[in-house]
């Protein structure tokens, strides 16, 4: 298993699961609750830059790995989905937009599993539409952890939920859309074959 920077950096993002959510958890005579949204929504804060950073790192260090490529969208997949939990178990979100998002994300990665060992993996590569679906997620979810005051008269719980219904139309949108190039792909094999 390679170990280099970017690698390094996914790893915090991994470990920084499990602090995020655990910080919802301290009773008040630990932290209060706005200072709770608050150490949350910046430990995801902080996990969302690790996600731009470590990609942006291996490409700019030459430092790729296939451990990297397959490490980095998992650990996005597991800091959004025990987000999306989260957040849902707060009340501060639908359960049926978190199983949108969370259902989206493991059929998309099970097409890129499928379509990487019949060697399309190319054919369903993350594209601009992902990007900003994956925008709009980490905007709308941290809104939601943070819950709190950000300028007067604005709601953040309905802003971060404004947002998440974004998300849910990208999501769906993107998610066609991977499915119609593996689908195009797969049939131009069976015509060339």
């Amino acid at each position: 298993m390679p170990f280099n920077l970017p690698i390094f950096l996914t790893w915090i993002r991994v470990a920084l699961i499990p602090i995020c959510v655990a910080v919802f958890f301290l009773p008040d005579n630990v932290l209060v609750a706005h200072h709770r949204n608050l150490a949350g929504a910046v430990i995801f804060a902080v996990a969302a830059v690790t996600d731009w950073l470590d990609g942006y790192l291996a490409r700019r260090l030459d430092q790729t790995s296939s451990f990297g490529a397959f490490l980095d969208p998992v650990a996005d997949k597991l800091i959004v989905a025990a987000a999306l939990i989260l957040l849902v178990d707060l009340h501060r979100t639908a359960g049926w937009m978190a199983m949108i998002i969370i259902g989206r994300e493991i059929a998309i990665s099970a097409l890129r599993e499928w379509m990487a060992q019949i060697g399309q993996r190319k054919s369903v590569a993350v594209a601009y539409i992902g990007k900003l679906k994956t925008t709009a997620q980490m905007v709308a979810i941290l809104l939601l952890l943070y819950a709190g005051p950000l300028v007067p008269g604005v709601d953040t719980l309905l802003l971060g939920n404004a947002c998440m219904v974004i998300a849910v139309i990208l999501t769906l949108w993107s998610m066609v859309y991977y499915l119609k190039m593996a689908a195009d792909e797969i049939a131009e094999k069976k015509m060339e074959g």
